[in-house]
């Protein structure tokens, strides 16, 4: 009997596994929760309403607060190190419609910026394909300077051709 009694108390007693499932169970709804708030805009203005294509696929109406002023395409003459000879760069730049007529009146000082940019970088940083999101940022930036904090929202390469 003694035995009988010994062998009880080391027998561990298994555990509930209840709480590991209610846990579970509320991290799934607290996410799907969460996700739903800002995929709909309730957070922090989420949501997709700046797109083009709404939810359903279909084209809805433009953001209209934004215009695209293009820049005239730039050749630059690369270095005599370099296996190229020129680089052909084209973009846009992506401004508010109320700036867009200041920026457009800036153009040219912007062409002089890219340009300068582009002759002083390195051959290989123009010849890396992963370099060319630094360069995008790089020349953003200066361009921002240029035009003034808050006036171009983004730079859009159309073209960036080494040959």
């Amino acid at each position: 009997m003694a035995e009988l009694e010994e062998q009880a108390e080391d027998t561990p007693k298994k555990k509930s596994k209840l709480p590991l499932v209610v846990g579970l169970v509320l991290a799934i709804a607290l996410g799907a929760g969460g996700f739903f708030a800002m995929y709909s805009g309730m957070l922090m203005g989420g949501g997709h309403a700046d797109s083009a294509v709404d939810a359903s696929g279909q084209a809805g109406p433009l953001d209209r607060s934004m215009a695209f002023v293009p820049l005239e395409p730039l050749i630059v003459s690369l270095g005599p190190g370099s296996a190229n000879r020129h680089l052909k760069f084209a973009a846009q730049l992506e401004v508010s419609a109320q700036h867009e007529d200041d920026v457009t009146l800036l153009v040219p000082r912007v062409l002089d910026v890219l340009n300068g940019y582009l002759r002083a970088v390195d051959v290989r940083d123009l010849e890396d394909p992963q370099a060319l999101i630094r360069l995008r940022a790089q020349m953003l930036r200066r361009i921002q300077i240029v035009t003034g904090e808050g006036r171009v929202r983004d730079l859009l390469i159309t073209e960036f051709v080494l040959n």
